[in-house]
């Protein structure tokens, strides 16, 4: 693979896991009021689950294999965990027989900002895009 695209292929995959997890956010943020899911169940948040990416390649100048960062991927969407909510809302039709409504775990603050560090995260990989796509238009007015 060319070195000379790396930085492109990094920010590019930065900018794919970003809009991912800004789906899912904004998919948590949609269901914050789900009490019943096709399951029955009340909706469980989502978290989008990123891990490095790694390419395992010769070095020509040493002759040893090494791992060349190729940005993020994408490993999948976890269910998060953590308890959900109990509200006292008898008139509900989900609540049981106390009159509590179990809620989705999702706090509509951790993911707003969520969504705000995941559209930094986004506009630093677009930054970066364009700041690589500068330097290679530079280095071709440079040979005319």
């Amino acid at each position: 693979m060319l070195k000379t695209f790396n930085n492109l292929r990094i920010s590019s995959s930065g900018l794919s896991a970003e809009r991912l997890r800004m789906d899912t956010i904004a998919s948590n943020i949609a269901n914050v009021n789900t009490t019943r899911g096709a399951d029955g169940q009340p909706y469980k948040r989502k978290v989008a689950v990123f891990q490095e990416n790694l390419n395992n390649e010769l070095n020509k100048q040493t002759g040893r294999y090494e791992d060349v960062p190729m940005g993020v991927k994408a490993v999948g969407i976890e269910e998060d965990n953590s308890p959900m909510r109990r509200v006292y809302d008898p008139s509900n039709p989900d609540a049981d027989t106390q009159g509590y409504v179990t809620m989705p775990n999702v706090n509509i603050l951790n993911e707003m900002a969520d969504m705000i560090v995941a559209t930094r995260a986004y506009e630093a990989n677009v930054n970066a895009v364009n700041s690589e796509k500068s330097m290679f238009l530079k280095a071709l007015e440079i040979g005319r």
